[in-house]
């Protein structure tokens, strides 16, 4: 059980490194609100990483090799959120910090972790990469495996995220204002990377007819 945590936590943390909405918006908390809100919206996006890939290693490939359709549509609708996200994001200005009480309340930290799961959420081909990324690493475990590996690719993928949330801290603390540069970079590349989603989808529904 061990290892298959181990190995859960090494995939989760390595399938974090792509520049993704969560990444983008961990850095753009760290920026404009606190290191907390930051970790709080990395512990969301883990959290739906983990569900996700519960729910690939619960079977859900076979499910979409019956329904070839389906990929396609989850990776157009990804490249539209991807693009209109990294649009607001590199558009993005610089705001004055929020007070210390509200960095410190309970709806600071939990709208961190709202905003966390709906960027994975409405990235519906995340799905279809953690299917494909446990169906090829992690194939044929019960349901208890399963669990044990889902909850380590969570803490991979949560440990990651802390990891980005504490360096775009210090880089703040570092660059001042100029990260705001940083943010905006990384918007438009989101906006390439959901450009990729779209034509990644033309190409299976060109392969499909």
């Amino acid at each position: 059980m061990l290892s298959l945590w181990l190995l859960g936590a090494t995939i989760g943390a390595v399938s974090g490194i792509p520049i993704g909405p969560v990444n983008v918006a961990v850095i753009d908390a760290a920026y404009r609100r606190s290191l907390m809100r930051a970790v709080a919206v990395g512990l969301g996006g883990a959290l739906a990483d983990m569900s996700y890939a519960f729910l690939g290693l619960l079977g859900l490939g076979p499910i979409l090799n019956r329904h070839p359709s389906v990929p396609p549509i989850l990776y157009a609708l990804s490249g539209v959120v991807l693009i209109i996200y990294g649009a607001l994001t590199a558009r993005a200005q610089e705001i004055d910090p929020p007070p210390p009480s509200k960095v410190t309340s309970p709806a600071h930290f939990f709208g961190g972790v709202g905003l966390g799961v709906a960027l994975i959420v409405l990235n519906p081909a995340a799905l279809v990469t953690w299917v494909v990324i446990v169906g090829s690493a992690m194939p044929d475990l019960n349901l208890i495996e399963g669990t044990t590996a889902a909850l380590g690719i969570g803490t991979g993928s949560f440990l990651w995220f802390a990891f980005v949330a504490h360096l775009a801290d210090r880089g703040k603390k570092v660059l001042g204002k100029r990260l705001v540069l940083i943010t905006r970079i990384v918007g438009i590349l989101l906006i390439g990377y959901g450009v990729f989603s779209l034509l990644r989808a033309a190409n299976i529904v060109f392969d499909i007819l």
